[in-house]
């Protein structure tokens, strides 16, 4: 549920990827070997029953071509981008403390997306920096009131029904329904609010997009509240059972990551790891045509592909050199990665916003790693895209969203920097 992409909620059509897991909280410490043996029994059955369609969409990727001799943007040209984006978002602020959330057609994924990509042009220190703070502590504020106002630390869902049908909304109005049948309502919504999932996993797509932006916010402005929530964000991720949705698992793994980077508690980082290797790396495909993609045509998709890889770079950059886990976490995020960026640079963009979002933090966190990001071709999938986005953007288009803009302006300011420091 709670999906904007698509609305699925059983992956590998139905079937119970790990094992019973998901029905139970998680036990602590790495996983065994008996837990991943059966993961991976269950997964390469479904890959057997699929034949030739593992790891194909389903719905047919559509390439946007690269411009041929595209430029990026310069930095004098950075420096006043994302100002212009301040009348777009001062006519979208819907997000306003006290509103009903029953009657709601929007996420919390969307205010998430506002903080971050405003904290990123402050940071960067781009024009019309004090307006955009204003606007990510308006937009963060209202983040921590729902999440106050759900009671149990996750940020949660609206519990509407009948106000859009957008795609992500029908998939919370099918599963409210069926709380109702079963009993749970009570359980399920607290002042309007779906504060649980019902070990669906949904949940974790906004929690951990509000709770990520939220630890953004802390770093820029100091104040202990967003970081007393974001935490409580993380807490409720950590104790979070496996889903059956390899990418819901890995927004909790994107947002422990960053809760282990800033607190340096270890729980976080172990919570991350254990949730990887269990929910995120089995359904990967590691041979055929379709390689490094993962084996259900849900997350086959390109912008979920590229979710998984942001949370496995964040993941990898903060774990210590020396453990353990860290090689399996790299070869899967090398082969994941290159898969998909070979096909923006033969064939182009399938997605823009999650695969120029991933790859952006795979070249900053790995700048120093010439070797992985060669292997990876992430360089070069990036450059293409910065070439996409700016030609986009000097042709009067909005090219990504809040988030990603943000973070590509804040890229171009810091490799600014770098090169300067050579």
């Amino acid at each position: 549920m709670l999906l904007r992409l698509n609305a699925s909620r059983w992956i590998l059509g139905g079937l119970i990827v790990v094992c019973g897991l998901h029905a139970a909280e998680p036990e602590p410490g790495r996983p065994t070997e008996s837990e991943l043996s059966a993961i991976r029994t269950e997964v390469a059955a479904y890959r057997k029953k699929q034949g030739d369609k593992a790891g194909v969409p389903e719905v047919a990727d559509k390439f946007l071509p690269i411009p041929k001799n595209g430029r990026w943007l310069t930095p004098a040209e950075a420096q006043g981008a994302f100002a212009k984006m301040h009348g777009k978002l001062e006519q979208v602020r819907w997000w306003k403390i006290g509103l009903d959330p029953t009657k709601l057609v929007h996420a919390l994924r969307e205010p998430a997306a506002i903080v971050s990509g405003c904290v990123r042009a402050v940071r960067a220190g781009l024009e019309g920096a004090p307006r955009s703070l204003a606007y990510a502590r308006e937009a963060g504020d209202f983040l921590v009131w729902a999440q106050a106002q759900g009671g149990t630390g996750v940020f949660p869902f609206p519990a509407a029904r009948g106000v859009t049908r957008d795609k992500a909304f029908e998939a919370g109005e099918k599963f409210l329904a069926r709380a109702e049948r079963e009993g749970r309502l009570g359980d399920v919504v607290r002042n309007g609010w779906a504060v649980d999932d019902l070990s669906d996993g949904g949940l974790q797509f906004d929690n951990g997009e509000a709770g990520t932006a939220l630890f953004e916010l802390y770093e820029a402005t100091k104040d202990e509240n967003y970081l007393t929530s974001a935490r409580k964000s993380a807490d409720w991720a950590a104790a979070r059972p496996i889903a059956r949705n390899w990418n819901y698992n890995s927004f909790s793994v994107y947002l422990l990551a960053e809760a282990y980077r800033l607190t340096g508690e270890r729980r976080y980082l172990e919570a991350a790891i254990r949730k990887t290797l269990l929910g995120v790396n089995p359904g990967q495909l590691t041979d055929g045509p379709n390689a490094g993609r993962w084996v259900d045509a849900h997350n086959a998709r390109p912008a979920y592909h590229y979710i998984m890889m942001r949370a496995l770079a964040q993941l990898a950059s903060v774990m210590p050199k020396d453990d353990a886990a860290r090689p399996e976490i790299l070869r899967v995020l090398t082969l994941g990665l290159k898969a998909r960026n070979e096909e923006i640079l033969g064939r182009g963009a399938a997605n823009k916003d999650k695969a120029m979002e991933a790859l952006l933090i795979v070249n900053r966190l790995f700048a120093g790693d010439v070797e992985f990001l060669r292997a990876s071709r992430s360089a070069e999938a990036l450059d293409a895209l910065g070439q996409l986005a700016s030609e986009q953007f000097r042709r009067g288009a909005a090219p990504l969203g809040p988030r990603e803009w943000g973070i590509f302006l804040d890229y171009i300011v810091w490799r600014e920097k770098i090169s300067r420091r050579k």
